[in-house]
């Protein structure tokens, strides 16, 4: 029998996930034909998996894991806003000087620009989030008989005999903070310890997009001179390869195929603001 050799992109997630754990690469797992992952949306409460139901409860619509996805995007959102930026005001011809302060303020402007619009968008789904398990709380005190026929619905669906599914609901409606508990996962989808944190996700936004824009500024704040934006082209270049190839690990696509994209994206971009710098430059520039 033929011994079986992992991928190398098998080998690569298998590290990830001793070192981040399986959770957090929810979003991964499934380019690899992983068999089993529901296992890994079961809440850390205890409660049921959630099935696919069409006329009853919604499932789970958060996906665990998209924090690492989330991150690539931020490191890339930085790389290519930021070296478009330097190449745009190089193209101009300006000086290491301008050229240097423009890159920190992309940096700095496009990191803040990121986290503000993180935190509201966060911010926003959390209070929307809130305001719907508020009214489930309130239709549990009002009308506990009606949830208590939802949860049984519920269980029944999902192949639980009609009379232990009754039973089951009328046990936890008249446990009011285990029923909401268990009506705001079942019900809305929500796991009600876990709603997300604008402030954590605004932070986590503006690490990635600033480390994604310091790689073509590295040069410029050491001071290459002549040779600092050819440089900076070039880590850019290699850093956008390296994104596209990461994202491959999502897609399940080859990731000479993803990285090349990736690159070929940067470089028009950087290639089009180069351009316009230029023009522009040789305008304002000109008598």
């Amino acid at each position: 029998m033929p011994r079986l050799v992992p991928s190398g992109r098998a080998r690569l997630v298998a590290a990830l996930a001793r070192a981040f754990g399986p959770r957090r690469l929810r979003a991964v797992l499934p380019a690899l034909k992983i068999r089993g992952l529901s296992a890994w949306d079961v809440p850390a409460m205890g409660h049921p998996t959630p099935l696919t139901v069409e006329d009853i409860g919604r499932s789970h619509h958060r996906s665990r894991g998209g924090t690492l996805r989330a991150a690539v995007f931020g490191v890339n959102d930085g790389l290519v806003s930021n070296t478009s930026l330097i190449l745009g005001v190089a193209g101009a011809s300006a000086s290491p000087d301008t050229l240097l302060l423009s890159g920190l303020t992309g940096l700095l402007a496009g990191a803040f620009s990121m986290a503000t619009g993180e935190w509201v968008s966060m911010a926003s789904q959390r209070e929307l989030y809130e305001k719907q398990i508020a009214e489930e709380r309130d239709e549990l005190q009002r009308y506990p008989e009606a949830e208590a026929e939802e949860l049984a619905l519920i269980y029944t669906a999902r192949g639980l005999p009609a009379e232990d599914a009754h039973r089951v609901a009328s046990l936890l409606v008249h446990d009011p903070d285990r029923a909401l508990d268990t009506l705001a996962r079942e019900e809305l989808g929500l796991d009600p310890t876990d709603l997300g944190s604008p402030w954590g996700a605004a932070f986590s936004s503006f690490l990635a997009f600033a480390a994604g824009a310091a790689i073509p500024l590295m040069p410029l704040v050491l001071g290459a001179g002549d040779a600092a934006v050819p440089i900076a082209a070039g880590l850019a270049a290699g850093a956008l390869f390296t994104v596209g190839a990461v994202l491959s690990l999502f897609s399940g696509r080859s990731a000479w195929l993803g990285g090349a994209r990736m690159l070929a994206i940067g470089a028009a971009a950087g290639a089009a603001t180069w351009g316009v710098g230029r023009l522009l430059g040789g305008a304002v520039g000109g008598p």
